[in-house]
């Protein structure tokens, strides 16, 4: 029997780049698992992606059918409209974030993904508590550094 799983996902960053944050929601029939990281360094983008990542790799099975909800049109639209498999075919040649979108792909070649955009900072109550975990998190002492990010500054 194939799993459903729900995640909602927002990333944040107070300045862009600045100190940043993800959170997740996943949804599993009874089951929800919150999950939220800082990072002293990154940019808003980073973290919706990173978001995204941590929900795919938290599931314990292969083979979902995994429904993503997102406020971020980058993320969503990257997968939904094609433009990761671009990335991919050059090799995300002059593409931003080219280290999570490869971390992306092997959790994402897992399961069966589509993402759903929406609208954020619109009573939500999930992505409004992805916004609030994201933020929290952001805002923690001792936060973790963005490794990638520091690695491909321009």
């Amino acid at each position: 029997m194939t799993a459903n799983i729900t995640i909602y996902t927002d990333g944040a960053a107070r300045g862009n780049p600045g100190p940043g944050g993800y959170g997740v929601v996943l949804l599993s029939g009874p089951h929800r698992k919150e999950l939220s990281q800082g990072y002293e360094l990154t940019t808003n983008n980073r973290m919706e992606l990173m978001a995204a990542i941590v929900g795919l790799e938290a599931l314990k099975l292969e083979n979902c059918n995994v429904t993503i909800y997102t406020d971020s049109k980058y993320v969503a639209d990257a997968v939904e409209k094609g433009w990761l498999r671009n990335w991919v075919k050059i090799r995300f040649k002059n593409k931003k974030n080219a280290d999570l979108w490869m971390r992306f792909l092997k959790v994402y070649e897992k399961h069966r993904v589509r993402f759903v955009w929406v609208k954020g900072h619109a009573s939500n109550p999930l992505n409004e508590r992805c916004d609030q975990l994201a933020v929290t998190a952001s805002m923690q002492p001792n936060l973790l550094t963005d490794e990638g990010y520091l690695e491909n500054m321009d």
